[in-house]
């Protein structure tokens, strides 16, 4: 297995992302393409005392900065971290790549290098939920999509239970429809045109509309929503752990699971190869994590169970 990593994305890169790489190294032994400024990386990993025959840099003398326009970036600077760690992808050389950098360069690259799966109308970036006594749960989508159709949601469900199957474990995930109410036909024009969709949908364990108070808790294991909507409920959950640990509940055993660094970063769900993308702030565990997502990813086969479920339908 190999993985590539954008070495250079984030506010404190590169050194956090070595310091991760050192970390996943130490426990783990799947080749690592660490993509990025050679002098630099070469003088951090000597300074961090490290070295590992799972360890291969890749020089890319360029960046994409967090400002920049993505196609016109990766159009310009074909020789950057994130133009590279694309090109290696598409060619075979690595069988996933991840970034903490340029959201939108990510983004763009895996529509046109990777593509999108046959089938999928649109690719989704789907958020892990923590939920009450220790589950885990996933809302889709979380701001890739902000204007919807019903039969995107459709298939951000489908999606979702699939990842929810097949990366958190999940026997027989329960999906529910982000609404106002609980009853059928409530909500907007999308939610009450998506809620037939989703109801004559058997390939799913629907379980009809969820409320907000009902995101945390256990009605539902698979969340699915617009991307406006969805990344609003993600940012308003930030918002909640920066309040918890401002009054001190940030190791809290329910709060303290909000932190970012615990999961790394989020898949794009639709291409055909394994492209995750980590916070800006990503520190040195949520690049390790981020890492063990990648590899969970490709042992899985998480890519080839989507197009074959869309090929199937």
């Amino acid at each position: 297995m190999n993985i590539g990593i954008d070495m250079m994305g984030g506010d404190f890169a590169p050194l956090e992302a070595v310091k991760g790489v050192q970390q996943y190294l130490s426990q783990y032994q799947h080749k690592l393409f660490c993509i990025g400024d050679e002098t630099q990386l070469k003088q951090l990993f000597q300074e961090h005392g490290f070295s590992s025959p799972f360890l291969h840099i890749v020089h890319a003398p360029e960046v994409i900065g967090y400002h920049e326009h993505p196609t016109k970036a990766l159009k310009e600077k074909p020789n950057s971290s994130i133009s590279i760690g694309f090109k290696l992808l598409a060619n075979g050389e690595i069988d996933a790549f991840l970034s903490a950098g340029n959201t939108g360069a990510m983004l763009v690259g895996s529509m046109f290098s990777i593509k999108p799966i046959p089938g999928i109308l649109r690719p989704t970036i789907a958020s892990l939920l923590p939920k009450l006594d220790g589950y885990t749960g996933i809302l889709v989508d979380v701001g890739l999509n902000a204007d919807c159709k019903p039969e995107q949601l459709n298939q951000f469900a489908i999606l979702g239970n699939l990842y929810a199957k097949h990366i958190l474990n999940i026997p027989n995930p329960k999906v529910a429809l982000l609404n106002m109410g609980e009853e059928e036909g409530k909500g907007n024009a999308l939610a009450q045109a998506t809620y037939p969709l989703l109801k004559q949908n058997t390939a799913l364990n629907f379980i009809g509309n969820v409320e907000g108070r009902d995101i945390f808790n256990l009605k539902a294991d698979v969340i699915v929503c617009d991307g406006f909507t969805g990344n609003i409920v993600l940012k308003t959950a930030e918002a909640m752990y920066d309040a918890a640990v401002h009054q001190n509940l940030g190791n809290d055993s329910f709060f303290s699971r909000y932190h970012f660094e615990n999961y790394g970063g989020i898949p794009i769900l639709g291409v055909n190869k394994p492209v995750l993308i980590g916070h800006g702030i990503s520190n040195a565990k949520a690049f390790k994590n981020l890492i063990l997502l990648a590899e969970k990813m490709v042992e899985s086969k998480f890519c080839d169970i989507i197009t074959s479920n869309f090929a199937n339908s």
